[in-house]
């Protein structure tokens, strides 16, 4: 699929918050099998990494250059500023121009990168007016310090403002067969050929009973995968990005992409 009309990826990425430690805080406890994921998701075919500056914060995307730097030419890394971290599970919105700066320059910085591909506002600070933080990534694009921007954790209003400032080309937002709040974003996406990558798309793993597991089963496979099987069918606009620290659990979100949902399946799923 096609992301800015210059970079394609394949359906199926990766979500890099999972390589840090409990909270998303700190180092894993585990650093080489990160390391390894990371280098056998690319191995796999994965040309899209999702990560955040507030991921450790700033673990993930050091272990991401550690093992795949310098990078195949196709890999778009894509990362995200907004977010500031006083602590394990705290999420506090930044959205100050002169914070999303610091935190590009950071990113660029740790993931040895002259330009990002794809930098993403992870949430509106309702602090600071957005077209000041949309504005602050229009400048570092103008400087060519981004090449695309994108945005998350964005309402239909929001979006909306968004481009009319500049142009954006992924929203990044909660959506699963659990979690469908998105769904007029998506519809806006759809319209207007904005690629959108649904966080957290296997709804933490707890579709392990009822009709996830029932169609799981008939395909042999996990509900993980047939969630992410539903997504891949859901939409062409849809850009997976499920997270492990588990070279298992990997391989499994890879393989999803080859099953294939019966319309009655698809039909028990959305209810």
């Amino acid at each position: 699929m096609g992301v800015g009309g210059d970079l394609t990826v394949r359906r199926m990425g990766f979500g890099a918050m999972r390589i840090t430690g409990e909270g998303i805080w700190g180092p894993p406890a585990d650093h080489d099998a990160c390391i390894a994921v990371l280098r056998r998701a690319v191995e796999l075919g994965v040309n899209f990494i999702d990560t955040a500056d507030s991921y450790g914060p700033h673990v993930s995307e050091e272990l991401i250059a550690e093992a795949l730097y310098p990078y195949p030419d196709d890999l778009v890394i894509a990362t995200k500023g907004g977010l500031v971290r006083p602590g394990p599970g705290v999420w506090d919105a930044d959205g100050r121009p002169e914070h999303l700066r610091e935190a590009c320059e950071g990113s660029l910085q740790r993931l040895k990168l002259d330009q990002i591909p794809l930098y993403q506002f992870h949430r509106p600070d309702p602090k600071v007016p957005l077209e000041e933080s949309i504005g602050a990534l229009v400048d570092l694009k103008d400087e060519g310090k981004i090449r695309h921007i994108g945005v998350s954790n964005f309402n239909e209003e929001q979006l909306h403002a968004a481009m009319r400032i500049v142009p954006i080309v992924s929203v990044q937002n909660m959506f699963s067969i659990a979690d469908r709040a998105s769904e007029p974003v998506l519809a806006v996406c759809e319209i207007e050929d904005i690629v959108f990558i649904p966080w957290r798309p296997v709804d933490g793993g707890t579709l392990a009973s009822g009709a996830v597991a029932d169609i799981a089963r008939a395909h042999d496979a996990t509900p993980s995968q047939v969630a992410l099987a539903w997504l891949l069918d859901r939409s062409t606009a849809i850009l997976p990005i499920p997270g492990t620290s588990s070279l298992k659990h990997l391989e499994e979100n890879v393989a999803a992409a080859e099953i294939r949902l019966t319309d009655e399946e698809i039909g028990i799923l959305i209810g």
